[in-house]
């Protein structure tokens, strides 16, 4: 399970409709509706500039939320909307989706790399490059993982390891159907910088000799 699922505090709307809406604008919070899971869609408001801060983070909708309304239990949120006003692309309405233990969701997850200590390539001076920092997942809203671990402890200069290597938790899988590159070690600049004048010195001295003496003449 996730260590820390983020804290998103709202407030009961009163009312319903347009007017209710504008009025909370005016008062400086974005209205939304938190809906699913069961149970009647509950009205609510969002602080303006702590929501526009946490959009601007990024991943919004891809983020799991511990919703905080006072008079209700907490409850486990997904967004999956977000209007904006059509010219100051500012947020005028959110939809939240209440979720069940068992609801398939999207989710970032980050990467932890195991095997540093022993890789073969970093202990011959490569370079260790975490491609993916995090992965995004299709995963169980009751067993989200606070991280998925790449080893690299077999990967020698010039290795990958790819998603087809880490072991994911059960009912999790990528959401990009192909593998492709978590981690690499790579040889130092100057190695490779060496490597590549060593290329062309060995492309000179494979030049023929007839060759060679047309340039002369």
């Amino acid at each position: 399970m996730a260590g820390e699922i983020p804290d998103l505090e709202a407030f009961v709307r009163t009312g319903t409709g347009k007017g209710a809406a504008r009025q909370a604008r005016r008062d400086g919070m974005v209205p939304g509706i938190v809906f699913g899971g069961d149970v009647d869609p509950l009205p609510i408001n969002l602080d303006f500039n702590k929501l526009l801060t946490k959009l601007r983070g990024g991943r919004f909708k891809a983020t799991l939320f511990n919703m905080k309304v006072e008079g209700h239990d907490d409850v486990r949120v997904i967004c999956r909307d977000v209007q904006r006003h059509v010219v100051k692309d500012l947020p005028t309405h959110v939809d939240f989706m209440r979720l069940k233990r068992t609801t398939k969701i999207n989710l970032f997850i980050s990467v932890e790399v195991a095997g540093e200590e022993v890789c073969p390539g970093l202990k011959k001076g490569g370079v260790l490059t975490l491609v993916r920092p995090e992965v995004e997942l299709v995963v169980t809203a009751g067993d989200i993982p606070d991280h998925i671990t790449v080893d690299i402890s077999d990967l020698e200069i010039g290795d990958s390891a790819t998603i087809a290597n880490v072991v994911l938790p059960d009912g999790s899988k990528p959401v990009i159907d192909r593998d492709f590159v978590i981690a690499q070690v790579s040889a130092p600049s100057g190695l490779a910088s060496q490597a590549d004048d060593d290329e062309e010195e060995v492309a000179a001295d494979e030049v023929p000799a007839s060759e060679m003496a047309k340039d002369d003449a």
